[in-house]
């Protein structure tokens, strides 16, 4: 099936079955798609040596990055065929310091949506519930 023929949850649904080809975005910001569900995903991430700020820490823009994706992608799970999303606003709240190569879960929901916004809400999380970074975003619906 087309892309374009197809709704933002069924889009989100073939990245995590594999079956669409990653975002170029997920081979800079190493994430993928694990669970997409009306209004909600789920993302693996990992943060590598690649991702070091000039101080030798993971640089605050691989959690921005994944929570901009995970916001946005909880988003589009709730949009129709042909339509899309724009990021029109994203506050990010780092908790505390990313680690290199450690599998750290981000969950995007959608809190609230309108005829031309989606409010939602990101957690970037271990595999213990430790909080690393969260977010809200507004995206306005295009299409």
């Amino acid at each position: 099936m087309n892309p374009k023929d197809m709704t933002g949850l069924q889009i989100m649904q073939a990245a995590a079955a594999g079956h669409l080809p990653i975002a170029p975005i997920a081979k800079t910001i190493p994430m993928q798609v694990k669970l997409a569900e009306e209004g909600r995903v789920v993302f693996e991430a990992t943060a590598d040596e690649s991702h070091t700020n000039p101080l030798g820490g993971v640089h605050g823009g691989f959690a921005a990055t994944v929570m901009d994706s995970v916001t946005g992608c909880s988003a589009h799970t709730t949009l129709g065929a042909g339509e899309g999303y724009g990021t029109i606003e994203l506050n990010v709240k780092m908790c505390k310091p990313v680690p290199f190569n450690k599998t750290l879960i981000a969950e995007g929901k959608v809190i609230n949506k309108t005829r031309r916004l989606i409010i939602s809400e990101g957690y970037l999380r271990d595999e213990n519930g430790s909080l690393y970074a969260y977010a809200t975003a507004t995206n306005m619906i295009l299409g």
